[in-house]
C-alpha cells in the first residue's frame, strides 16, 4: 500500500516580513508583518491540509520546531511511536 504524501508548510523570514509557504510552491500563500500572525495562519492552513508538517524557521534559517498534524505518513522508527498532538509539548505513547 503506498504511503499518503504528507504536505509540508513553512514558516520563513522574507525580508523584513514572514512569509507561509507550501512547499514547491512558487509564491507564499500569505505574508505577514511579524512571525506571531505567520505561525497562527500557517497552523490553520496545516490543519486544513491534513496529513501535513509545519516547519517554523527563524531567522538565521536554521528550524525552530515542527508541528505534524493528522496521522503522520513518515512515524519515526524505533521501539516506541510517539505521536504529536497539536503542542509539541504533549506526547501520547
Amino acid at each position: 500500500m503506498a504511503k499518503t504524501k504528507r504536505t509540508i508548510i513553512y514558516v520563513s523570514p522574507q525580508g523584513k516580513f514572514w512569509a507561509v509557504k507550501k512547499e514547491g510552491a512558487k509564491r507564499p500563500t500569505r505574508v505577514f508583518l511579524n512571525k506571531a500572525n505567520a505561525i497562527k495562519e500557517g497552523k490553520i492552513v496545516a490543519r486544513k491540509q491534513e496529513p501535513s508538517q509545519l516547519k517554523i524557521q527563524k531567522k538565521d534559517d536554521t528550524f525552530q520546531t515542527e508541528y505534524t498534524y493528522g496521522k503522520d505518513p513518515y512515524p519515526p522508527k524505533g521501539k516506541g511511536q510517539l505521536f504529536y498532538q497539536s503542542s509539541p509539548h504533549i506526547l501520547l505513547r
